[in-house]
């Protein structure tokens, strides 16, 4: 099989495209996410507090000099709060899915499947040789 058929048929099957729409949809969550975090439940969070933007929040480690034209060194601390309160919100939303999905699939496994028509039949020979073990 030559490289660009074997490649074809690794990229076409089901699964690669499922990866691929659930990686699209995954980035727009993202966006969404982020979105939500900075402009709606940052400003309330922050107003709470006494007015405080959480990304501005940094430490400085050399300041700039617009004479010099060097840009500032800084550790920002408070974009990285607003990640962390990101990631905890996809986590969650993650964990809802998964939630639901385990309970839609426990109901389908919930079902005792009849035992194979070998396995019955095992089982009526060993009660058998049970009863006749039992009686003197």
């Amino acid at each position: 099989m030559s490289f660009i058929a074997e490649f074809k048929k690794f990229a076409l099957r089901g699964n690669v495209i499922d990866l691929a729409v659930g990686v699209v949809i995954g980035a727009a969550f993202g966006k969404i996410v982020t979105s939500l975090v900075d402009n709606i439940i940052m400003p309330p969070i922050g107003y709470a507090i006494g007015g405080i933007d959480f990304s501005d929040w940094k430490w400085v480690l050399k300041p700039g000099d617009p004479a010099t034209k060097t840009a500032e060194v800084a550790v920002q601390y408070g974009v990285f709060i607003n990640v962390l309160i990101q990631f905890v919100i996809i986590a969650f939303a993650i964990f809802l899915v998964v939630k639901a999905i385990n309970r839609l699939t426990r109901h389908e496994e919930a079902k005792p499947a009849a035992p194979p028509a070998d396995v019955a039949l095992l089982t009526e020979i060993r009660d058998l040789l049970k009863q006749q073990n039992r009686t003197p």
